[in-house]
């Protein structure tokens, strides 16, 4: 399992305990001492560190090759998946996956941008930035959503759309606007969870929920560190500044009211334990749906519409003076 920069003094322990172990194994010499001993120390040496990241280490965590992707959450806490593809104007795009499911026996419509796992499939997936076309797929299993009647989770995790030329002569632009629209008036309970990188537009185009949730070392931002720091100081090596700066973390945007849970994670990661990490996002989707599915069309309408109307307000307390 790749490590990241802030774990290597706990890599480094772990190796030396596993070295010590293999060399007790293979010798007359006992080390069950030292071994206990040093593995206390990596227990209290990583909950100094996982309690205490920084918010560049969160963004490598949000970005690690081996995090989950939307596949890997449909496998874990949905039966039945049947994927639908295309968008039946242009074409199907792999970056976004969608379709039927059952969520503890009850249909539902699952949405998820996809990156790969390894070179080949990131290429197939194109790194998870969605076409137009991606979004228009998302857009048409939603309204046969609200047709059914089916509830839609969608998952988001994508660096943004993809900014290409061909994307932008098919309407790039014009698909996550029209998303944007469409989602804010859908008539079913709508849950969506940022589950690595929310990146821009990219992200908001399957983001308009009743509900929207985030994991703990997820981030959620309108452009990406690097590219922040390109603009404001013309140096994209200054990421680490700018990731700072922009309040990019689950602690931020629920601090801000802009999701409404920051859904924990296992220690170091959800990459460390997946079928763990599942489990924690069942519990927040199960008491999320549940709240929703008493409300009627109108409600859910209202409910989302007074979501999003809320954020960015500001009172002055010292003043007559208001701002949203």
């Amino acid at each position: 399992m790749a490590e990241l920069e802030f774990e290597k003094p706990i890599v480094e322990l772990r190796n030396k305990i596993r070295e010590l172990k293999e060399y007790t194994a293979n010798s007359q010499v006992d080390f069950s001492n030292e071994i206990r001993i040093l593995e206390r120390k990596l227990e209290n040496l990583e909950n100094e560190v996982y309690s205490n990241i920084k918010v560049w280490d969160k963004v490598q965590i949000a970005r690690h090759p081996e995090r989950p992707t939307t596949l890997d959450y449909m496998n874990l806490l949905f039966t039945d998946f049947f994927e639908c593809h295309g968008d039946r104007a242009y074409g199907d795009d792999a970056a976004i996956v969608s379709g039927i499911a059952k969520y503890h026996g009850e249909p539902v419509t699952v949405i998820g941008h996809q990156r790969g796992k390894d070179t080949k499939e990131n290429i197939r997936r194109n790194f998870g930035m969605p076409h137009p076309e991606g979004y228009r797929k998302a857009l048409r299993l939603m309204k046969q959503a609200e047709k059914f009647r089916r509830p839609i989770i969608c998952f988001i995790d994508t660096k943004g759309a993809y900014p290409g030329k061909a994307a932008e002569e098919r309407g790039q632009s014009e698909a996550i606007a029209r998303n944007l629209f469409e989602m804010s008036g859908l008539t079913v309970p709508v849950i969506c969870v940022v589950i690595g990188e929310g990146g821009s537009g990219g992200a908001l185009g399957l983001g308009v929920g009743n509900f929207v949730h985030m994991l703990e070392n997820s981030t959620y931002s309108v452009i990406s560190p690097e590219g922040a720091a390109a603009i404001l100081w013309k140096d994209a090596s200054r990421s680490k500044d700018a990731a700072e700066a922009m309040g990019i973390t689950a602690a931020d945007l629920k601090r801000l009211n802009i999701i409404d849970e920051i859904i924990p994670e296992v220690k170091g990661g959800a990459h460390r334990d997946v079928k763990q990490q599942a489990a924690y996002m069942d519990e927040v989707l199960q008491r999320s749906l549940k709240q929703l599915q008493g409300m009627t069309k109108e409600q859910l309408v209202e409910h989302r519409y007074q979501k999003f109307m809320q954020i960015g307000q500001v009172s002055v307390s010292d003043s007559s003076m208001s701002m949203n």
